[in-house]
């Protein structure tokens, strides 16, 4: 198991992606931490999943909104598991509205949960992860095919991706990576509750495998991202999208 040994912090880690990467870093041997806003049963069935397959999950309820929570959330992390080796910032919020319908409220949220939180967790894991650890962030594929209502998300997302560039240089001489994934398409029940049948038909057309992505897709570079064969891999951003955008 490549990370056998390792310690692992996910954030939003109950569904979705999110539960994909937090299942495939425990298969992979790594001590797994993740975070939930609000559903218990669905944090708990994660961590009995994990379980079940002989590895090892913690489920901690912390809002992403709240950096409080966040910073708590990383103290709680970093002490149970003795250390931190790998940080994934999944957690984000998505809340499609034109510009001009866009809250201060809206704005704060949204720039919190996807831009705030994870600078001062890459902030965090600077200061306290081991050398040669692995920070990947989840962006996405809206940076570069932005469309409308997608403001608030698009921007946040882009600032994800500028602090992945720079937090890469700086965490460098530690043989610390750090990378980010931009996924097209997947299939979630977000997705699915946001986009109607036909805008999940056009988009596979679009992508040159002819499929949505599923979770365990993005998991999968999430796992390589974070094991020792990426070692000379850092300050990318990788878009998983099945060919979506060539």
């Amino acid at each position: 198991m490549p990370l056998s040994g390792k310690a692992a912090l996910v954030t939003g880690g109950s569904r979705g992606i999110g539960r994909a990467i937090v299942q495939r870093l425990a298969r992979d041997g790594a001590q797994v931490v993740f975070s939930y806003q609000s559903n218990d049963d669905a944090a708990d069935s994660v961590v009995e999943a994990v379980r079940a397959g002989g590895g090892a999950a913690h489920a901690v309820r912390a809002d992403q909104g709240d950096l409080d929570a966040v910073r708590a959330l990383l103290d709680t992390a970093t002490d149970r598991l003795g250390g931190l080796d790998i940080l994934v910032n999944n957690a984000a919020a998505s809340e499609p509205a034109p510009i001009d319908d866009v809250t201060e409220a809206d704005f704060d949220r949204v720039m919190t949960i996807n831009a705030k939180a994870p600078f001062f967790a890459i902030q965090h894991a600077g200061r306290t992860m081991r050398d040669d650890g692995r920070i990947v962030s989840i962006s996405t594929l809206n940076t570069v095919i932005p469309g409308p209502g997608g403001a608030l998300y698009t921007a946040s997302k882009a600032a994800l991706e500028r602090f992945t560039a720079i937090a890469a240089r700086e965490l460098g001489p530690r043989r610390i990576t750090v990378n980010a994934i931009s996924p097209g398409a997947i299939d979630t029940d977000l997705l699915r509750s946001t986009n109607p049948p036909e805008a999940l038909a056009l988009a596979e057309t679009y992508s040159a495998l002819g499929r949505l992505g599923q979770p365990a897709d993005i998991a999968d570079v999430v796992a390589f991202l974070a094991g020792p064969d990426s070692r000379f891999i850092t300050g990318q951003n990788l878009r998983v999208t099945g060919g979506y955008l060539i």
